[in-house]
């Protein structure tokens, strides 16, 4: 039978085989940009929403006519690549409840533009801008908060 004094040389020799091993790890062994892994051009805005209970529906439908209807129009104009929503299954209620995301070509499509507003703004209409803004101060600022927006960069390990 094991003695005390047995138990806690083995684990000091456990602890010490460990930290050597993790020690002799060669430096080299980090992963280096471009050789390794790269960084996709293309760049995702990702907003994290929480909603009041039982509001879902009211926030989607709200969304269909404003949030998803001006990405619409940006993707046709090749504006943005893409977009999607998608739903927090294992959140808690202190969590977010959707993530919306919109995908774009490079982050020279975040920077502010000129000539790219003003194509939007002719395809969207000013009229559509106001009951967007509307929609935001009468139903949105009520059911829902945004808990953080966040820039996200694909990374593919080679």
């Amino acid at each position: 039978m094991f003695s005390i004094q047995s138990a806690r040389r083995c684990a000091l020799a456990a602890v010490t085989f460990f930290g050597l091993a993790i020690m002799a790890a060669p430096a080299s062994a980090q992963l280096q940009p471009w050789q390794d892994y790269e960084a996709s051009d293309s760049v995702w805005v990702v907003t994290h929403v929480d909603l009041d209970p039982g509001t879902m529906g009211i926030y989607l439908e709200g969304l269909k006519s404003t949030w998803i209807a001006a990405n619409d129009v940006a993707k046709e104009l090749g504006q943005i690549k893409d977009y999607a929503i998608y739903s927090n299954q294992f959140g808690a209620d202190e969590d977010f409840d959707l993530v919306l995301v919109i995908e774009m070509d490079s982050t020279d499509d975040i920077a502010p533009n000129r000539q790219r507003y003003e194509e939007f703004l002719k395809a969207w209409g000013q009229a559509n801008i106001d009951k967007s803004n509307e929609k935001v101060l009468e139903l949105y600022n009520k059911i829902r908060r945004i808990k953080g927006t966040y820039l996200l960069r694909q990374i593919e390990v080679k």
